[in-house]
């Protein structure tokens, strides 16, 4: 398990397997992790939380021993206790679940409990339309929060301004924690070179983008010039 807290090279990208080439998969895995990325993002889906299907167990379970990244994983599924432990035992090093699959706090509670009993750093994610202030009583005990900046489920989705608003909230309540309990703050979806620097400003710690790079020769060039405006 790899501890977070061993990246003080903070903010970064945290490009998203989504939109790489899927027939080339390993190799897309490779040229990022050549281009000095530290995070990969894994986007499981099972059909029913959101409509599509995307990466599952058996896939973060086959590739985990092939880079050296961190498997940023965003698990996207119904009733997230039941699996969440088998997903970090499979390679998943932080594990992200939403709070809307779960009905109530003591499902959270014990989702954010099965993820570290196995040994990962739990993430907890939010749809749009939650208010962000629902993430607010579990920010201690997490190691990741996730804004969605559109809605989950497909990728290639125009940016919603008001996530901007949502991660300044977001990065005044973690900055008030101590030190050893700031959970890391990402955003994901329609990041690019105008919402990725803004997402930045507001505090955002990872930026998940998936067609922004994937698909690009420049893709090294162009997280460059992201972060370069931070």
């Amino acid at each position: 398990m790899k501890d977070i807290s061993e990246f003080p090279f903070l903010p970064t990208f945290s490009p998203s397997l989504l939109a790489a080439d899927h027939n080339h998969l390993y190799e897309e895995i490779h040229k990022t992790e050549s281009l000095g990325c530290h995070f990969i993002h894994i986007d499981v889906m099972d059909g029913q939380f959101v409509p599509n299907l995307s990466f599952g167990l058996d896939f973060v379970e086959d590739i985990h021993s092939i880079h050296g990244m961190v498997n940023d994983t965003h698990i996207m599924i119904e009733k997230p206790w039941l699996q969440a432990g088998a997903y970090v035992k499979a390679g998943a090093n932080i594990l992200t679940f939403h709070l809307e699959a779960c009905p109530d706090r003591e499902k959270v509670l014990l989702t954010i409990a099965e993820i570290s009993k196995a040994g990962g750093v739990p993430g907890l994610s939010i749809k749009p339309l939650t208010p962000v202030e629902a993430v607010f009583p579990y920010l201690d005990q997490i190691g990741l929060v996730l804004v969605m900046s559109v809605e989950p489920g497909k990728g290639g989705q125009a940016f919603m301004p008001e996530s901007l608003e949502r991660l300044s909230a977001l990065r005044a309540k973690i900055d008030a924690l101590p030190p050893e309990k700031r959970p890391l703050l990402e955003v994901d979806g329609g990041i690019n070179g105008i919402t990725g620097p803004s997402c930045l400003k507001a505090g955002a710690d990872l930026l998940v983008a998936g067609s922004y790079l994937y698909g690009h020769e420049d893709m090294g060039e162009r997280m460059v010039a992201v972060l370069e405006q931070r």
